[in-house]
């Protein structure tokens, strides 16, 4: 039995389907039935929805949901509590939240468990909100649960002036750590110092590795987060200090590469990986309860904040996921699926 809003919810909705596995143009708007949730779970209409790689990858064949997720792409969204399960305590129909959904964001209405909902942060719009959950649970567990990174030390993040990346300056900074990272362009160079990098390289023109190397004193960086992959594998290696930290969380330029290991051995190293969208509810859940405790303050206080890059109609999600296609963007891509 649920409790929902004393308005009855319609029967259909509005939501993204791809239908094919191929380039954008796959995906196109249709109608269909509300999802079904579970007792544990709540049912939210959708503001804004946050576009993410895992869509693009999921688009393309190459990231099937996991059993028992919807189909439809959407990793996180922010809106309006309509209905909740019987379990459900917390949340009452009307609370605004955003979610870390396992799919089903690109929607007019998602359930999501409700131990992976959190109130919109005070200051946040609802369309900030939602860009919050994917990137934010990703940083946390990956650079200060699993890498434990602390405040003095260094760290290198790849990608910095995506969403992930600026999310990593930007928490590494707030706990201490010096943050350096590598971009595409001058212009991203100059926001992610803006917003908090000690040191930036545009890797299409400077020697990243040997400029660590440098500042460093050839000691290196604490903690490398890594989404690149590839020909970074040595090189990050190389440049992580004693007992430094490596951590996968993408491959943009493959998963292979030669390697030399010896210097990890010498240098006491680890080299470790996640997915969240696979990790048990329980695991998310503790992630959205650290979330709450150590960084909803410093998103109210302003003084970490989510970076909305463009944002675009539910039924321009094409225009959406070319966007991210072509790395030009700064920060988040949005789909905006109702007021």
């Amino acid at each position: 039995m649920a409790a929902q809003a004393s308005s009855p919810l319609p029967t259909t909705m509005r939501f993204i389907t791809a239908p094919t596995a191929g380039a954008p143009e796959v995906m196109s708007l249709t109608t269909g039935p509300l999802p079904t949730f579970g007792p544990q779970d709540v049912l939210i209409r959708v503001s804004y929805a946050g576009v993410n790689r895992p869509d693009l990858a999921q688009r393309s064949g190459n990231y099937a949901p996991p059993p028992g997720a919807s189909p439809i792409m959407g990793l996180e969204v922010a809106g309006e509590i309509v209905a909740l399960g019987e379990n459900v305590t917390r949340w009452k129909a009307g609370d605004r939240v955003c979610a870390l959904t396992p799919g089903g964001g690109y929607a007019e209405y998602c359930s999501a468990p409700a131990a992976h909902c959190m109130p919109v942060p005070a200051g946040l719009s609802m369309l900030e909100a939602a860009g919050v959950p994917e990137n934010f649970f990703t940083v946390w567990v990956n650079v200060f649960d699993t890498c434990q990174l602390k405040a003095g030390e260094k760290l290198l993040v790849h990608g910095g002036s995506s969403g992930i990346g600026l999310t990593a300056i930007q928490l590494a900074k707030s706990f201490g750590a010096e943050v350096f990272t590598t971009v595409g362009n001058e212009d991203k160079a100059a926001f992610c110092k803006k917003i908090g990098a000690d040191y930036v390289f545009n890797y299409k023109t400077q020697d990243w590795m040997a400029a660590i190397a440098t500042i460093t004193q050839r000691k290196g960086v604490n903690v490398i987060l890594d989404m690149v992959g590839g020909s970074y594998i040595e090189k990050n290696l190389r440049s992580l200090a004693l007992e430094g930290r490596y951590c996968f969380i993408a491959f943009l330029e493959g998963g292979k590469a030669e390697v030399d290991f010896r210097p990890l051995m010498m240098k006491r190293q680890t080299i470790t990986g996640s997915t969240l969208r696979a990790r048990p509810d329980m695991q998310k859940a503790a992630i959205a309860a650290a979330l709450e405790a150590r960084v909803w303050p410093l998103l109210a206080s302003g003084k970490v904040k989510p970076v909305v890059y463009k944002t675009f109609a539910l039924e321009d999600v094409v225009e959406a996921h070319r966007l991210m296609e072509s790395s030009a963007h700064i920060g988040k891509i949005m789909l905006k699926v109702a007021d």
